[in-house]
Formats: C-alpha cells, structure tokens, sequence
C-alpha cells in the first residue's frame, strides 16, 4: 500500500535511513536531513509504503503499519528529481521500489517530464550491493553525467528518464 507520507511518518522514515547510512553517509541525526524530510511531508512530496496485512499493534489497521519504503520527490521545475528512495531490508526484491516510483510519477509527473536521480558512480562499493543501477536501469532510466561525490565521499551518478 502507497500513499502520501503524513508527519506521523517521519520516524518510519528515521529507520528506513539508519538501515542505509553505511551507503549515502549519515541521515538520522543531522538537522539538514530532518528538514528535507519535513519539507517533503509539508508539501506532499513524500510517499510511503506501507504492509498490507494487518498489524494488531496498529489496531489492525495497515495504513498505520511499518514503514516498508519511502521516496522524496520534488516536481519543481521543468525536471523533475526523486530527493531519496529507501526501501527496508525486510522488503528489498519485493517490488515496493517499483510500487513507489510508480506512484510518484502518477502522482506528481502530470505531463510529460524527465525525471532525475543520483544514485551510486559504477566504482562505488553500494552500487553492486544496493543494487540501485540496476533497479533504476529496470525502470528505463539511463546513466547520464557523474556528480560530486556523496557525504561519505563514494562517488555519484546522474540517472535519468526522458518524458514519462
């Protein structure tokens, strides 16, 4: 289940970053990452996906569950940018990436528009194990130009996907 990510999120969110810090350097205790988050959750640009079984610590109710994957997405501008896309442990290879890029670009790309992401440089130790180029590529985004390197110093690369 996906829907807009409301401030009762933001903890799930928390999680979902400690569980990649290794890869895009440190989220969970740094101001500028709880800003971008409330920004998101202000405007509506934050999605989350949620379990669709009932939890009975949630009085049975899945939109209240754990926090499975969460995407930022910023449709400002005549290019539009995915800010960050986490997807749990538990869930990776379950097809909640796919769910959530589907939605965003349902809900946000209301004509055609390029969407953008950064995700790792070839050469970085988290692009085989996270397995991000690969997801990206699946969903017909292409390599485009590198960038300057992450918080944690490992390299990036500019992903993108022409008029979708």
């Amino acid at each position: 289940m996906i829907r807009v990510a409301v401030e009762a999120d933001f903890e799930g969110l928390l999680q979902l970053a400690g569980q990649v810090e290794e890869w895009f350097g440190p989220m969970v205790k740094e101001e500028g990452f709880h800003e971008a988050l409330r920004t998101h959750l202000r405007r509506g640009t934050a999605l989350v996906a949620l379990t669709t079984e009932p939890d009975p610590f949630t009085a049975g109710r899945p939109e209240n569950g754990p926090v499975l994957g969460g995407l930022l997405y910023d449709d400002r501008g005549p290019v539009h940018h995915v800010d960050w896309l986490v997807v749990s442990q538990e869930a990776r290879v379950g097809g909640v990436g796919r769910a959530l890029m589907t939605a965003a670009t349902q809900r946000f790309a209301r004509e055609p528009v390029t969407v953008e992401v950064i995700t790792f440089g070839a050469d970085h130790p988290g692009a085989a194990r996270s397995g991000a180029r690969v997801f990206y590529e699946r969903l017909g985004f292409t390599p485009a130009e590198r960038t300057s390197p992450g918080p944690e110093g490992g390299s990036r690369q500019v992903y993108r996907r022409e008029a979708v």
